[in-house]
């Protein structure tokens, strides 16, 4: 072979090496990333802040340049209007993510986020979050799995709000709140929760959540003595017409 073509044969495999090592490097960082642990721990762009109940974590206009992740306790979300009526728009617990429309180019967060217990949060500057998903496959596909869900509820929250009764929206949100399923059993809310709570969650008056929680309890659907407990047949006000 003429030593042209050795050279060049070298060269060529000179050039593949350094792209085949790179993705190799790649691979061995996917394979040894953590993702529970980049969520759980401090570090490079990211600070860790346990909220008493009822301060904030972040408020609603201020701006938009961090995810949060919840690791231990509640977040409710809730939007002001411009004529100053608040509505608690989400009740969100470990595992969920807080503030993620930065990563969607939001400049301001579009609600406020507060503690409803006490709780403990990690802050992930968008930046480190945005190269974490790029970089990661594994936090990328948990990232994606919660916004589907999230979405999916957010959707059954709209269609709860425009077709059906604040009965039926009462009983919905016990149910989430207890993750009572089909089987025949009674389940407590770990997630405390005051009447004024649920009436800006549902839609209604105080006085109103009030009725109809002591019609739930005198029909058997609930117990609540310190406890809020609620009983699988509540799901039967839902599915009634």
């Amino acid at each position: 072979m003429p030593a042209g073509g050795t050279a060049r044969a070298r060269n060529g495999a000179k050039a593949r090496s350094g792209p085949d090592r790179k993705a190799r490097a790649r691979t061995r960082s996917s394979k040894d990333f953590d993702t529970e642990l980049f969520l759980t721990t401090v570090g490079v762009g990211k600070t860790l802040a346990t909220y008493r109940p009822k301060s904030y974590v972040f408020r609603q206009g201020t701006k938009c340049n961090a995810v949060y992740y919840i690791q231990q306790g509640h977040i409710e979300l809730s939007v002001v209007s411009s004529q100053g009526k608040e509505r608690v728009v989400g009740l969100l617990g470990p595992g969920s993510f807080v503030g993620e429309g930065c990563l969607g180019g939001h400049p301001v967060y579009l609600a406020s986020a507060r503690a409803s217990t006490e709780a403990t949060v990690i802050r992930v500057e968008a930046e480190t979050m945005i190269r974490a998903i790029h970089e990661h496959p594994e936090l990328s596909q948990r990232f994606m799995a919660y916004l589907l869900l999230r979405n999916s509820q957010i959707e059954s929250d709209l269609v709860d709000q425009l077709f059906n009764s604040s009965e039926k929206r009462l009983a919905r949100l016990l149910i989430m709140l207890a993750q009572v399923g089909q089987e025949a059993e009674l389940r407590t809310v770990v997630t405390p929760i005051s009447q004024e709570v649920m009436a800006a969650r549902v839609g209604t008056t105080r006085s109103r959540i009030n009725y109809f929680m002591n019609k739930f309890r005198k029909l058997g659907l609930i117990e609540y003595n310190g406890d809020l407990k609620v009983h699988s047949s509540l799901l039967n006000v839902i599915v009634r017409e």
